[in-house]
């Protein structure tokens, strides 16, 4: 009997050689798992301090709002600051970054607003919004580049890949 017949017949070992061709395949997918976790929490993170963004700018003096259009314009710079900083760390002033990634340079951050005159086919020129063109509605919106955490150790960089948050609001002042 020759040396390769009886290597073919061999079935030691075969866990092991299995166990070699799956290890890598399952490296793959946990990888994959981590970063996808990863992406999706801190696009939630971004949502929700978007959201909170709006919130407080909604809550601000209809006297931010002034000069509202039906087409959205920029707000006042210390109002737009003020969300901006409420949005990245969840304070008006101090506080830690909610994303450790955001940094100015790297982020495209707009806070704008615009005024209805009518909805839902009736006038909002009346109750609080009463003398005012319309009611005030605020636009937050921010964009920053998702930083895989282990991507520069296995070969993804994700480069390509955004969070992107957009959050609207009427403004109902103080």
């Amino acid at each position: 009997m020759s040396a390769l017949a009886r290597l073919l017949r061999d079935k030691r070992a075969a866990a092991a050689a299995e166990m070699a061709l799956v290890v890598p395949l399952l490296v793959v997918v946990g990888v994959g798992a981590v970063e996808a976790g990863n992406y999706f929490l801190d696009e939630h993170r971004l949502v929700k301090a978007v959201r909170d963004g709006a919130r407080y700018a909604s809550r601000q003096d209809f006297s931010n709002y002034s000069g509202c259009t039906g087409s959205p314009t920029d707000v006042d710079t210390t109002l737009r600051d003020n969300v901006k900083t409420v949005v990245r760390t969840g304070q008006v002033s101090g506080g830690t970054y909610q994303l450790s990634n955001w940094t100015d340079s790297r982020a495209v951050f707009t806070v704008k607003m615009y005024c209805v005159a009518t909805a839902g086919g009736q006038d909002m020129r009346n109750g609080v919004y009463k003398g005012m063109t319309g009611a005030p509605v605020v636009i937050v919106r921010a964009s920053l580049p998702y930083v895989p955490i282990l991507g520069s150790k296995v070969g993804f960089y994700g480069r390509a890949l955004k969070l992107y948050s957009s959050e609207q609001a009427a403004v109902v002042g103080v």
